[in-house]
């Protein structure tokens, strides 16, 4: 019987060949996070989550068990990463997906504290000879521009330049 009336809940995706696998949990109130480690905590700031070993120091984005650096197992704990950072390296994207706008700025970024996250780099001129590595940046969280097939909007993170003060 359960067998049956999880069937139900099983919808063949025909463009892709695909199984999607429905939850029954309902369209939320809110944005979801577009990764496990971006947190929105409801009635604060949203953040990044990360682990830090307690054997070496060693700082992560999103969820470790073991550390990288010392091989420690179950030493690490949970932490709120720093919300700036400094721009590591980064490259023009000017072809992407249809739909996506372009150019757009992809970027690493080595966060205060420690952990090096991947994201768009945004309110900068997607111009060379306009960006230089090394430039102090804040993590912000906007919308991501997409809804899930449930109707779910998506919150994610960016980077963009400090300003001069």
């Amino acid at each position: 019987m359960y067998w049956i009336e999880r069937l139900s809940a099983i919808q063949y995706d025909t463009k892709y060949l695909g199984v999607i696998i429905m939850t029954d949990q309902a369209v939320s109130t809110g944005p979801l996070p577009i990764v496990p480690f971006v947190k929105l905590p409801e009635g604060a700031e949203p953040y990044l989550e990360g682990h830090k070993c307690q054997s070496c120091g060693a700082v992560y984005v999103g969820e470790r068990n073991t550390c990288s650096k010392c091989f420690a197992t179950d030493k690490m704990e949970v932490i709120k990463l720093a919300g700036t950072g400094r721009l590591y390296t980064y490259t023009v994207v000017y072809r992407s997906f249809p739909g996506t706008k372009v150019p757009f700025v992809s970027a690493v970024v080595d966060l205060d504290g420690g952990g090096t996250l991947k994201g768009n780099l945004i309110n900068i001129e997607p111009d060379p000879e306009k960006i230089t590595t090394d430039i102090p940046v804040k993590v912000v969280f906007a919308d991501a521009g997409r809804q899930d097939a449930q109707g779910n909007s998506y919150t994610s993170y960016f980077f963009e330049p400090l300003e001069s003060a």
